[in-house]
């Protein structure tokens, strides 16, 4: 688990710390398998396409999925979210994914091509039905490999 917290302190004119806003990114890693295939085209077009993630078995990847929450600090709390809900809550979407075959498990993915692009935006749309203050969703990144990541602000 990697947990990054980025906050900033504003002096106010009375002496008064006020907080500003804080940003909140968890971090979880996934396997999931997918063949890139726009049923629409022909055989050709997705090879010419898609290439080598057209391959006709399909190829996997280990994701890496950051979700980032930003909002004020509760007082009551001292907390922007409850790291355990948000654990829970993205456990709960990685169910749907984690070690699957996206094109033939996730339903989703029927009428979706399985790209990472589409795969975050199926994330955010599921994580925000889920969690309990989506309001504090702001932006979430996935890495499919160490070189290529998408980044969604929903």
């Amino acid at each position: 688990m990697t947990l990054r917290i980025r906050f900033g302190l504003r002096s106010e004119k009375n002496g008064k710390v006020s907080m500003g806003l804080v940003e909140l990114t968890r971090r979880e890693v996934f396997s999931a398998s997918h063949r890139l295939q726009n049923a629409s085209l022909s055989d050709i077009e997705n090879e010419q396409l898609y290439g080598k993630c057209n391959n006709l078995n399909g190829h996997g990847h280990n994701y890496t999925w950051e979700v980032t929450l930003r909002g004020p600090i509760n007082p009551k709390s001292g907390m922007v979210y409850n790291l355990a809900n948000l654990k829970n809550e993205m456990k709960s979407v990685l169910d749907e994914v984690d070690h699957k075959n996206l094109d033939k498990d996730v339903v989703y993915f029927k009428n979706n091509v399985s790209t990472t692009e589409n795969l975050i935006v199926y994330l955010w749309d599921e994580l925000k039905s889920r969690i309990r203050n989506p309001e504090l969703l702001y932006k979430m990144i996935l890495h499919e490999t160490e070189k290529n990541s998408v980044t969604y602000h929903g």
